[in-house]
C-alpha cells in the first residue's frame, strides 16, 4: 500500500496506549484489525515508550502500521512494580510533552488520535490541535459505567473518593448486583489511584468517540445506557484480542520456544487440561502458589500453569500430569482442544480470550475491575465458578482447591456439561460479532467511515 499521501486521501491514525501489557496488547490488536480491512487507506503510527519497542518492535505487523517511540517514564519494569502509583501519575504527567513533539514530526499530518483513557491527556492534545480523538477503554463496559457513575456521583455530591463507600448504595443506574463489587474496588484501591482514574473518566466527555473492547451482545444493557448518556458515538468493537493470528495460517509469526507447549497439549485428551494464569502485574503469594500446585498434583488432573517469574521454583513441585511455564501465547493455548478450563485472575483481556475460545472459567480476582468481571462471568454469563468467596489475601487450603478443580474438570457431570455448553454459546456469540455483518464488524466499519470522512472535511 502506498502511504505517500498521494491525493490527500490517507487517513493517518496515531494510536497511543498506556505503557502496560494489558493496554498495549488490545490496542495493537485493534490496529491490526483496522489495517486488515479491505478498501481502507489508513496509516497507523503506533506509539510506545522506548522500553516497549524493545519488547514488541521485532513482531510482525501489517505494512499499514509503523512504530514510533517516546522516552520511558521510568528506567525499568522493576521500578514500576515497586511504585505503581508513582508510575501511574508519571504516565499522566510526563508523556504528554514528548508525545506532542512527536506529533509535530510525523508525516503525513495526523488526522485521528486513538488514546488510552487511562493516559488522561490524549483528548486534550487532540482538542488543542483540532484532531479527531477516540478514547480507547481496555476494560469492560460495565466497569466503565461504574466509574462514570462514581465520578458523576462524587462531583454532584462534592464527595472525596474516601467518602464514596458511605454513599455507594445510592448511585443511579448501577445494578444492586454490583454494589458489593464497587465496595470491594473502593476498599482495595488507593484513594489517589482511584481519584486519578475518575479524572481520566471525566476527561472522556471531551472525546469524539469511545471505543470499547467488549462485544455488544455481552453487555447490551450497559452499552445501550452509555450510548444514551454520553454525547458522542460509542462503538463496541471487541473482542480486541489477536484472533487474526489464529485465522491466518500463513502468518510469518513463528515462535519455536512455544512449540514444546503445543506438543504437550497435543498429547493430552480433549478438554482434559486446566490452564492457570493469575496475571502479569499482581499475582498471588508464593505460599498460595505452593498450595495450588500441591492441590493440583493431588487431584491428578492435567494442568498447565503459567507462573512467570516463579516457574523455576515451582517446576520441582510439579507432578507428572502438570507443566509449569513462564510464558505462552495465551489465545493459542486457550483455543487448543485439550483445554477444558481456565483458572484466571479475571483481567479483561484474559476474560475476552476465554469467551472467544469457549473455555469455562474459575474466577480468582485480585485487583480493581477483576472483581466485577468475576461477577459478570459467574452471575451474568454463567460460564464460570468463583474459586472462593473469601478475600483474596486469605490463603486457600489445598484440600478445598483439590475438591473444586476435580468437580470443575469433570466434563461428564451434569454441572460440567452445563457450564461448557454455556461457554460454547458465548464463543459463538463472539465469533458472530466479528464476522461480516456482526455487531463488532459493523461498528468498526462505521468508525472507519466516520474518521475517513470527517478527517477529509477537516483538512
Amino acid at each position: 500500500m502506498n502511504f505517500s499521501g498521494e491525493g490527500g486521501d490517507i487517513c493517518h491514525v496515531v494510536a497511543m496506549p498506556f505503557p502496560g501489557r494489558g493496554h498495549i496488547n488490545p490496542m495493537l490488536s485493534l490496529c491490526k484489525i483496522l489495517a486488515s480491512r479491505k478498501q481502507t487507506n489508513i496509516l497507523i503510527t503506533f506509539v510506545v515508550t522506548e522500553e516497549w519497542l524493545g519488547y514488541i518492535g521485532a513482531d510482525p505487523k501489517p505494512e499499514a502500521i509503523r512504530f514510533a517511540t517516546i522516552p520511558n517514564v521510568i528506567p525499568s519494569d522493576r521500578e514500576k512494580a515497586a511504585d505503581f502509583l508513582g508510575f501511574y501519575e508519571a504516565v499522566m504527567t510526563k508523556l504528554e510533552e514528548p508525545f506532542e513533539r512527536l506529533l509535530d514530526r510525523l508525516e503525513p499530518p495526523v488526522n485521528v488520535i486513538i488514546g488510552d483513557v487511562e493516559l488522561r491527556w490524549p483528548v486534550d492534545v487532540a482538542n488543542r490541535r483540532n484532531i479527531l480523538v477516540a478514547a480507547f477503554w481496555t476494560m469492560s463496559a460495565s466497569f466503565y459505567s461504574l466509574l462514570h457513575h462514581l465520578d458523576v456521583f462524587s462531583r454532584h455530591h462534592n464527595l472525596t473518593v474516601d467518602k464514596l463507600d458511605e454513599k455507594v448504595e445510592n448511585i443511579l443506574g448501577v445494578s444492586s448486583l454490583y454494589i458489593q463489587d464497587i465496595r470491594t474496588v473502593l476498599r482495595k484501591t488507593d484513594d489517589r489511584a482511584l481519584q486519578l482514574a475518575l479524572e481520566c473518566i471525566f476527561n472522556v466527555q471531551k472525546a469524539n468517540y469511545l471505543l470499547l473492547t467488549t462485544v455488544q451482545e455481552l453487555e447490551p444493557e450497559t452499552i445501550d445506557s452509555l450510548k444514551a448518556i454520553l454525547p458522542f458515538q460509542v462503538y463496541p468493537i471487541g473482542p480486541a484480542i489477536p484472533y487474526l493470528e489464529l485465522e491466518d495460517k500463513n502468518s510469518p509469526k513463528t515462535d519455536h520456544s512455544h512449540d514444546y507447549i503445543l506438543k504437550w497439549l497435543d498429547s493430552q485428551p480433549s478438554e482434559s487440561v486446566l490452564y492457570i494464569s493469575l496475571g502479569s502485574f499482581l499475582s498471588v503469594s508464593n505460599a498460595q502458589m505452593d498450595e495450588i500446585v500441591e492441590a493440583l498434583n493431588n487431584s491428578e488432573i492435567r494442568y498447565l500453569y503459567m507462573a512467570r517469574g516463579e516457574t523455576s521454583r515451582l517446576k520441582d513441585k510439579c507432578g507428572d500430569k502438570g507443566m509449569v511455564i513462564p510464558w505462552c501465547d495465551q489465545l493459542k493455548v486457550l483455543s487448543h482442544s485439550s483445554i477444558g478450563g481456565f483458572w484466571s485472575h479475571c483481567g479483561w483481556n484474559s476474560t475476552l480470550e476465554a469467551l472467544f475460545s469457549g473455555v469455562p472459567m474459575l474466577t480468582f480476582p485480585l485487583f480493581l475491575d477483576q472483581f466485577p468481571n468475576s461477577s459478570q462471568i459467574v452471575d451474568e454469563w454463567k460460564n464460570g465458578w468463583k474459586v472462593s468467596k473469601l478475600e483474596s489475601e486469605v490463603i486457600l487450603a489445598k484440600e478445598d482447591i483439590e475438591e473444586l478443580v476435580k468437580r470443575f474438570m469433570d466434563v461428564e457431570s451434569q454441572e460440567g456439561k452445563k457450564i461448557r455448553d454455556r461457554a460454547r454459546d458465548l464463543k459463538f456469540m463472539c465469533h458472530k460479532a466479528i464476522g461480516e455483518g456482526g455487531s463488532s464488524y459493523t461498528n468498526l466499519d462505521a468508525f472507519i467511515s466516520d474518521i475517513s470522512f470527517i478527517s477529509r472535511c477537516l483538512e
